[in-house]
């Protein structure tokens, strides 16, 4: 018999203990308990209904309508090979899933290197990044080796303790210092509150110039890796000004260093593409990937190399040491192998390219309100920026944003059946990034509850 509602509250209470969350705000209310989901809506244990316009954490892209199937196929791998190690082994569906995502991946991606979720990914890449000189035959002491990441300001890249060196958000970081050295975070490609008479090649320029000169002030020689998103996520979905990319790779060229794209939340198409890499022809050495890999109907992630990078690691006596026991856990990879195939035969990808235009005009009639000042993303992943004041692109304050996103934004739409994000780890915005099988009713029922509890946020602020 399931649990009943009122005891699983008691005993989410006394024991559960949630991710980022403030435990103590459930001290005297309920903790959400979700308990089903179908299509782009989940249901909690008192029955009501959501619409999930956050695919559980950018995550689930093919909503939650399939798992009976998913679960065949895991069924059936349970039967036949329920685990093996991939140490020295492999099993079939780890092979096929590492042929399936090189075949995806763009350019010569080819060589897949599996973990358990998105901060191991980048936590990998990273040390792949810094075994890579060393394995193709740089001989260096420890103190001028080649160690040195850089990424972006704000952007977030996960939670183990080499993942949250590179993260941007100093909230995050602050807690657990010192962390793994070194990392130094450049600009992002957040234009909305650049000058207004700056040109797109004028940003572009002073982003790339912002990049060579943290490499230079580094050390060229002790850098080995630049990690960022194809588009990126906190701070506000940014996009990346024209011609930024193909800069950012020429002036990883120009001192030879290794270009990672987190493609944790932007691959399996969520951009449009089934990788963010491929969208903006970003050509990097490796890729890092997780969510969309399964829609999170499994724990499951990788790190995908260029034959260039795999090369010096063919050797008889190389090897990237470095593993993890979960890396290419067989029912995972029959539920990765599953998820694809069910994007591919539901033409998922397609389906976001044709209709995230639809999506952003949509979702561009909510600068009509007075606390919209920017809409901002693309595919199937946006974010609306909210302001103080629209003319003067002034931002609300630290205790205005408690208010606006904690004390009331986060009820609201809840209440009002919306689940989204509300963040503030640099302007406020919310984040809208809905399971890809979300068509126009989905989108015009996000909308317009978000028209509603925006407006009376507008009211409530002034």
């Amino acid at each position: 018999m399931p649990t009943p509602a009122r005891d699983l509250q008691q005993l989410a209470r006394d024991h559960l203990w949630m991710h980022f969350t403030r435990m103590g705000g459930y001290a005297a209310a309920d903790v959400p308990i979700i308990v089903r989901g179908d299509g782009c809506y989940l249901e909690d244990a008192n029955g009501k209904r959501y619409l999930d316009a956050l695919a559980g954490l950018f995550s689930v892209n093919i909503g939650y309508g399939y798992g009976e199937e998913i679960g065949r196929a895991a069924l059936e791998q349970m039967r036949e090979l329920p685990f093996y190690t991939n140490w020295s082994y492999a099993h079939p569906k780890a092979i096929e899933l590492a042929a399936e995502v090189a075949s995806l991946a763009p350019g010569d991606l080819n060589r897949v290197f599996f973990v358990s979720g998105g901060s191991e990914a980048v936590e990998s890449a990273w040390k792949l990044a810094r075994q890579y000189y060393a394995a193709r035959g740089e001989k260096r002491p420890p103190s001028s080796r080649r160690y040195k990441a850089i990424a972006r300001h704000i952007a977030y890249h996960g939670t183990t303790m080499g993942a949250l060196s590179i993260n941007g958000i100093p909230a995050l970081r602050t807690p657990f210092e010192p962390l793994v050295p070194e990392v130094r975070h450049v600009r992002n490609t957040n234009r909305y509150h650049r000058p207004a008479g700056e040109s797109e090649a004028e940003f572009t320029q002073l982003l790339l110039d912002d990049l060579e000169q943290a490499i230079v002030s580094m050390g060229p020689e002790t850098v080995c890796l630049v990690h960022m998103e194809p588009v990126q996520n906190a701070g506000g979905c940014l996009t990346p000004p024209a011609g930024y990319w193909q800069g950012v790779r020429a002036v990883c060229d120009r001192y030879d260093i290794l270009l990672s794209a987190d493609e944790v939340i932007t691959g399996f198409g969520r951009l449009g593409a089934w990788f963010g890499s491929e969208r903006y022809d970003i050509r990097p050495d490796i890729i890092t990937s997780a969510k969309g890999l399964s829609s999170s109907y499994g724990p499951i992630g990788a790190v995908i190399a260029t034959d260039r990078v795999m090369e010096p690691f063919l050797d008889s006596t190389s090897m990237y040491a470095h593993g993890v026991t979960f890396g290419g856990h067989p029912v995972m990879c029959a539920i990765a192998l599953k998820n694809i195939e069910i994007m591919k035969r539901e033409r998922i990808v397609e389906h976001v390219r044709d209709t995230q235009d639809v999506f952003r005009a949509k979702l561009e009639t909510l600068l009509d309100l007075d606390i919209v000042g920017d809409v901002r993303g693309t595919g199937f992943f946006y974010a609306l920026e909210l302001v103080k004041d629209k003319e003067k692109r002034e931002t609300f304050d630290d205790d205005e944003c408690e208010s606006l996103l904690r004390g009331f934004l986060s009820n609201a739409l809840f209440d009002a059946g919306l689940i989204c994000r509300q963040d503030d780890r640099g302007d406020p915005v919310v984040q809208i990034s809905p399971p890809l099988v979300a068509g126009e009713r989905e989108m015009d029922e996000i909308v317009g509850i978000l028209g509603e509890v925006l407006a009376e946020a507008s009211r409530l602020m002034r």
